[in-house]
């Protein structure tokens, strides 16, 4: 079998999507991440939340000793790449921060906001979120939207995006978008995943879908079987033969925390957290962070389980490249530039 440790290490690694992150850099090291795009803010967080919070980061950035870098150009996720540095992505998993001020996209493009989702699960001034029973589109503001996210370099995100709102959206963007961390609903029947009209929709602009190891959106709906690494290869699997593995990324869903009491205070505060969609899965394997990831691969310094799996599963060198970051820093530098 082909050495899966030194592809890993040789590729351009970047994970799509970190929900929270403490400003542990060292696990980037362990999982050889050149960069992330890392929720900032809250989810449902407004205005002055979010300015609070990336001020917050831009401190922790000025005081890591030169352990971390803020991403604002595809050649910043190169250097960090060659150099080890941890790569910020700063991003928003809600547009809420801007609220209807088209003005706030240019004020956070400024502070180094480079990803936004359209909307979480429920509807904004934008569109629909995928939990909202209406499925309504992409409203005129969020066209305004899109164009000036277009215009600036901010990378339009659809993963929680309602079906509507993300075929209209990838329609009006000049520019690749994303669905950072999502699946294919045929192969697991959840809210947040895309049909195949959306993965053709995302994968006609140029962006890409990242794959994501975030049980609910691997499973199948078998209370015997949790999911694992080999429903992530059988999603890249299906989205490939749709689109080309040239349309293709990654987005683990993980947190990064750098001490065990961190680690239980935050899988304590997402089991709390009630989502209706993932009752079922919960149900079958407990209510707990833990049980929400393949056993082999939890925490954020196991990504190179992810190239294993593939490794194992036959794909090409090249093909994994580009899923592991590749393709997404390919699309990250057309919206960026």
């Amino acid at each position: 079998m082909r050495d899966a440790t030194s592809l890993h290490a040789g590729s351009i690694v970047i994970d799509g999507l970190l929900f929270h992150c403490d400003g542990y850099a060292e696990e980037f090291g362990q999982a050889n991440a050149a960069a992330a795009n890392i929720t900032v803010c809250d989810f449902e967080a407004g205005f002055t939340e979010a300015c609070d919070r990336i001020a917050a980061w831009h401190a922790m950035i000025a005081q890591s000793e030169g352990r971390w870098r803020l991403i604002e150009t595809a050649e910043d996720i190169r250097a960090s790449a060659a150099d080890g540095k941890a790569g910020l992505i700063m991003g928003f998993q809600n547009a809420r921060p801007i609220d209807d001020r088209l003005d706030r996209l240019d004020f956070f493009h400024r502070l180094g906001v480079r990803i936004i989702q359209l909307t979480y699960n429920n509807r904004n001034f934008l569109g629909d979120g995928c939990l909202e029973p209406e499925n309504g589109g992409l409203s005129a503001f969020g066209h305004r939207v899109v164009e000036r996210m277009n215009a600036i370099g901010i990378a339009i995100d659809l993963s929680h995006v309602g079906e509507r709102t993300t075929l209209m959206a990838a329609e009006a963007s000049t520019k690749p978008v994303l669905a950072t961390h999502t699946n294919a609903k045929v192969l697991a029947d959840w809210p947040r995943n895309k049909s195949d009209a959306v993965v053709r929709a995302i994968a006609a602009t140029g962006g890409t879908i990242g794959v994501s190891i975030y049980g609910p959106l691997l499973w199948d709906g078998d209370p015997a079987r949790p999911p694992g690494l080999e429903d992530l290869v059988r999603q890249a699997d299906h989205i490939a033969g749709l689109v080309g593995a040239e349309h293709l990324s990654f987005g683990t869903d993980f947190f990064s925390v750098a001490d065990t009491p961190a680690y239980e205070a935050v899988a304590d505060m997402v089991s709390e957290f009630e989502n209706p969609a993932a009752a079922a899965y919960a149900a079958a394997f407990d209510n707990t962070l833990r049980g929400r990831y393949p056993a082999t691969c939890r925490h954020f310094a196991d990504l190179g389980r992810i190239t294993e799996a593939f490794v194992a599963a036959g794909w090409s060198d090249d093909d994994i490249k580009g899923l592991l970051g590749g393709n997404l820093l390919r699309a990250l530098e057309t919206i960026w530039n």
